[in-house]
């Protein structure tokens, strides 16, 4: 299974997280610390500190959104519930706005 080191204050684990569903792929989320310092457990599996970072199935490791991303469309066909979960991932940024505003 793939593990997925991220936050849910980090936009580009927001992204790559949504991808993840879009593509309908299992995954584990491990929340890693705000203090670099303390990231022991990230820089263990991926000798980085860096987020996001994902560990494959095969143990490579990918740094950053933009591989993250680039991986995992290579990998992984995408169903057709993708485009559906784009267009609420979109109603929804929208309804936050109009209530923002």
């Amino acid at each position: 299974m793939l593990r997925l080191f991220q936050t849910e204050w980090c936009p580009s684990s927001h992204r790559v997280r949504q991808r993840l569903t879009e593509l309908d792929v299992a995954y584990t989320a491990l929340q890693v610390p705000v203090e670099r310092d303390e990231r022991t457990a990230l820089f263990q599996a991926t000798g980085g500190v860096t987020i996001p970072a994902l560990v494959a199935e095969d143990g490579a490791v990918l740094i950053g959104e933009d591989a993250i991303l680039d991986y995992l469309d290579r990998r992984f066909d995408e169903p057709g519930g993708a485009v559906a979960h784009r267009e609420k991932a979109e109603q929804a940024r929208r309804r936050l706005l109009e209530e923002a505003a």
